[in-house]
């Protein structure tokens, strides 16, 4: 490599790193020249910007904002934090007034704060600013796979995305095609151990391997996974569409329409209830049943499970002792790739895949499947214009074409289609389970992020771990938490209504009416459903069909 780079106005050891690329080198070499050229204003500046704490940050902090220093001369302070943090300092800069940080990557499930709160500059404006002289000619936004997910409901681009990853079922191929494995579950439930369908499956396979098979080669063994500790990331597990996963909200992408999956009701693009009683779905039979299956599927997970975070929960499929997980994101990819786990084999082939979520009993075709995390670049208008555009060209720089293929290897977090279908994709994608073959599925667009219906998303977002706290340590029933947590978000959604007076789409509150009212509408809220449902499953090879 070191014999090929004759520019010597880029640094070589740029070059070096960020391959492989899906550019040609001397491609390369032009795009670096350009940040090069157009940073020459902005030369010894210092900004600051912060993001959660996960791999492919981590990567940009430590190696890819020193290579935009060399690069260009300005110097990035790349702050790393956990997700409720960055929604803290993100509001505090809007309430405040005061220039905390040049720029944020956050979750573009804050769109629907951030298109109404006039506190954004957006990305459509930073493209057109000075005649688009500081956008990179090679951005290719077509090329963005999440870009739907950051426009608001009018098509107005919000933020861009930095970096994707997706909440799948995960299980060990392994342990599922063991001969003696099969035949006992075939004997005990009547259908085949395969990837579950339903949560009826599932449910089964996890009782069968905590219950019934216990250990393998001496080690006690468990068949689900999950994390229920009190805190924020506790929010995070159920408001990251386990409620559509059960089937809460109505059919239509990426949210559901009129209710989507947080169970809000929105007509117009205004939000106008939660709860059942106005037309939403968040107390609903389905929601109060998504809780119950959440709560007691704790029974068939390491008792651990109740202490552990976000975080904490992800390092427990290495250790070998996890039969399935419904709820698992692709963040943790790297962690489970590593060589001498317990399951990765001794060729660094992993024992594990990846599959599509099992859907609860009241999901119909149509719906949502699942989640996305979308982290995208987002800018304040109360930074100064001069660190708004260094932070600009610093954002460009981590998700160009020169950049993002070389980022996708280190974090698995792809965002652009022509890193996916690359050549080094497909030799890297036995290696990752599936991971793969869903991004290069149409199930990257059914899998989505948080919609645009949720109008205050900072605080909003709270309210989940507050009440899904309460329900997990019994102080609640599911159908008491739910109730509570319904009338909460209608009484802030009607707070919001007064002080949002002005705002394009803005809460408009449905008039309380019987619950008997709505569960007898067609759709969403629905009523409840006692059917017995059998447990369903497929090969592997079918299950992954849906993807297509």
């Amino acid at each position: 490599m070191t014999s090929v780079v004759e520019n010597t106005d880029i640094p070589e050891w740029i070059i070096q790193e960020l391959h492989p690329s899906t550019l040609s080198l001397s491609e390369q070499r032009q795009e670096l020249q350009w940040f090069k050229s157009q940073a020459v204003p902005f030369t010894g500046l210092t900004i600051r910007v912060v993001s959660e704490h996960i791999d492919t940050h981590l990567y940009e902090s430590e190696v890819l904002a020193k290579a935009f220093y060399d690069l260009t001369g300005i110097h990035v302070i790349h702050e790393l934090t956990g997700e409720d943090d960055v929604i803290k300092k993100i509001s505090a800069q809007i309430v405040t007034g005061l220039n905390l940080y040049d720029a944020y990557i956050n979750d573009s499930d804050l769109i629907g704060s951030h298109f109404r709160s006039g506190a954004i500059t957006t990305i459509s404006e930073l493209l057109t600013f000075k005649s688009g002289q500081y956008t990179l000619p090679t951005l290719d936004l077509n090329d963005f796979i999440g870009l739907q997910f950051t426009r608001d409901p009018f098509g107005i681009i919000y933020q861009l995305p930095d970096q994707q990853f997706v909440n799948l079922y995960w299980y060990r191929s392994d342990w599922f095609e063991n001969p003696r494995f099969k035949a006992q579950f075939k004997q005990q439930y009547g259908y085949e151990l395969a990837v579950p369908q339903n949560w009826q499956a599932y449910e089964d396979i996890a009782r069968f391997f905590t219950d019934d098979i216990k250990t393998i080669d001496g080690i006690r063994v468990y068949g689900h996974m999950d994390y229920a500790a009190t805190d924020p990331s506790l929010g995070w597990r159920i408001s990251d569409a386990w409620l559509s996963m059960a089937g809460v909200g109505d059919k239509g992408l990426p949210n559901g329409l009129p209710v989507d999956e947080w169970g809000i009701r929105v007509e117009n693009c205004h939000p106008v209830g939660a709860s059942v009683s106005r037309g939403g779905a968040l107390n609903s039979p389905a929601a109060i049943y998504a809780l119950d299956k959440y709560v007691d599927w704790l029974k068939y997970a390491p008792a651990e499970a109740r202490s552990l975070t976000f975080s904490e929960a992800g390092k427990w499929l290495a250790t070998g002792k996890i039969a399935q997980q419904i709820f698992w994101y692709s963040a943790f990819v790297s962690d489970l790739t590593q060589p001498n786990l317990p399951i990765v084999d001794a060729q660094g082939m992993p024992k594990w895949k990846v599959a599509p979520s099992p859907v609860g009993q009241y999901w119909q075709k149509g719906m949502k499947s699942g989640y996305q995390d979308a982290g995208a670049w987002t800018f304040l208008k109360n930074t100064p214009k001069d660190r708004q555009i260094a932070a600009w060209l610093y954002a460009q720089f981590l998700v160009s074409k020169s950049v993002s293929l070389k980022k996708t290897l280190v974090g698995f977090t792809p965002i652009r289609l022509s890193d996916i279908e690359s050549d080094v994709m497909s030799k890297k994608a036995p290696y990752l389970g599936g991971l793969v073959e869903f991004y290069r599925s149409n199930a990257r667009n059914v899998w989505t992020p948080t919609g645009s219906n949720v109008p205050d998303y900072p605080n909003m977002a709270g309210f989940w771990w507050q009440y899904v706290s309460k329900i997990v340590d019994g102080t609640y029933t599911p159908k008491q938490g739910l109730d509570a947590f319904a009338k909460r978000v209608d009484d802030h959604l009607a707070q919001l209504e007064q002080t949002m007076v002005d705002t394009q789409c803005a809460p408009k509150m449905n008039p309380i009416k019987a619950e008997s009212f709505w569960l007898s509408q067609p759709g969403s809220p629905k009523p409840l459903d006692q059917s017995v449902i059998k447990g369903q499953t497929l090969p592997y090879e079918e299950a992954i069909r849906v993807w297509n």
